[in-house]
């Protein structure tokens, strides 16, 4: 046990650890050490010793009368000692005080040595486990990538992220992808755990609209450097998705500059969500506009937001023409649910006597046969 301390720095340096967190994974190894070859039930300290460079054990043990009852205790006597005993080492002590005794672990030999050794690759371990796991614990929702290693049977998909593994499970896949060993993928940190069979398991997503967020931030510098800022995301993967964007800065357009030229930004980001549609909108903290916008391509009458008693939005009944109605529920409603995700609650379709003219203009509808042909013209 001789200047064990010497060997902190080189744990700490090896491991990536801080020096001063080592030595407190020491300290508790000493600490389970003596609890383990001297009493289970008896109280211990362990001191660093500068001078010496080693860790030194000592024993809290209560002072109590020669004819107290605890004394006749097997399972808590040893946590406390008779006062003609105390004296023996500290003729000045009185009862109810707090002796300390020292301990050598090099006393209890191979015992000792085995069980010290032990506690300390665990504890030292289990520091490591747990630097990494705050590690990708601040993580989440932030983008990793890594080369797929494994592919089990049930398709789920295994990556190796920096020093770790993590998993892509199948339900986190966007429909249609396939992955094989050696491929290199993107994907969002979404969930990190760790319990004592497994260790740090960490579990990523690419159908997350965080995984989204994140890609255009990779693409599109005026994001990342906050001068246009996501307030909100949905998407149905692989399929398609809806971005509210805001600028912060007059003379950056949120839209153009996420589109980029010609569409290079968003088609970038598209191409890796496997050819997901990306619709960019302008954000805007009046409902009734932004409603609106969301429900693109339709062109819609009115909007109006309907609230319950607590004055939280209910639901939305948005007005349109008839010829309107399919252009706002969408393929398969992939419309409709996209603009219920933004929006976070219901929207019901309600159509009117409106119709849209060639210019996109809504006029009132006519009469008779003049009225059919502007509906389905």
């Amino acid at each position: 046990m001789e200047k064990i301390l010497d060997i902190v720095d080189a744990i700490a340096h090896e491991k990536g650890l801080a020096p001063q967190k080592v030595k407190e994974a020491l300290k508790i190894a000493f600490i389970q050490t003596a609890k383990r070859v001297i009493g289970n039930n008896l109280a211990f300290e362990a001191v660093i010793n500068e001078e010496t460079k080693t860790i030194d054990i000592i024993q809290t043990i209560t002072v109590v009368a020669d004819d107290d009852e605890k004394l006749q205790d097997e399972e808590i006597a040893p946590a406390y000692i008779s006062i003609t005993e105390a004296r023996e080492y500290d003729d000045q002590v009185e009862l109810g005080d707090q002796l300390q005794i020292d301990h050598d672990l090099e006393e209890y030999g191979r015992t000792g040595a085995s069980q010290l050794h032990r506690e300390i690759e665990y504890h030292i371990q289990r520091l490591i486990e747990d630097e990494v796991f705050n590690k990708y614990k601040s993580k989440i929702g932030t983008l990793a990538s890594g080369q797929v290693i494994r592919v089990d049977s049930k398709n789920n998909t295994y990556i190796e992220v920096d020093e770790i593994r993590a998993i892509l499970p199948m339900k986190s896949r966007i429909k249609g992808e396939i992955f094989k060993v050696g491929d290199h993928i993107k994907a969002v940190v979404r969930r990190v755990n760790m319990d004592k069979i497994n260790g740090i398991q960490i579990e990523l997503s690419r159908t997350s609209p965080k995984f989204l967020e994140t890609l255009l931030e990779l693409q599109v510098p005026e994001i990342a450097d906050g001068s246009v800022i996501i307030e909100k995301s949905a998407r149905i993967p692989g399929q398609r998705a809806k971005v509210a964007l805001i600028s912060t800065h007059p003379q950056v357009d949120a839209v153009g500059s996420t589109v980029g030229v010609k569409g290079v930004r968003i088609n970038a980001v598209s191409k890796e969500l496997n050819g997901e549609n990306i619709d960019c909108i302008e954000y805007t903290n009046i409902p009734e506009l932004f409603v609106s916008r969301i429900m693109s391509p339709a062109i819609i009458s009115h909007v109006e937001i309907v609230k319950n008693e607590e004055g939280e939005d209910e639901k939305i009944i948005i007005t349109l023409p008839a010829d309107q109605k399919s252009k706002a529920i969408g393929k398969s409603g992939i419309n409709i649910r996209l603009a219920s995700m933004l929006t976070g609650v219901d929207i019901e379709l309600v159509e009117n006597d409106q119709v849209t003219s060639e210019s996109g203009e809504i006029e009132e509808a006519k009469d008779g046969v003049d009225a059919l042909e502007a509906l389905f013209n």
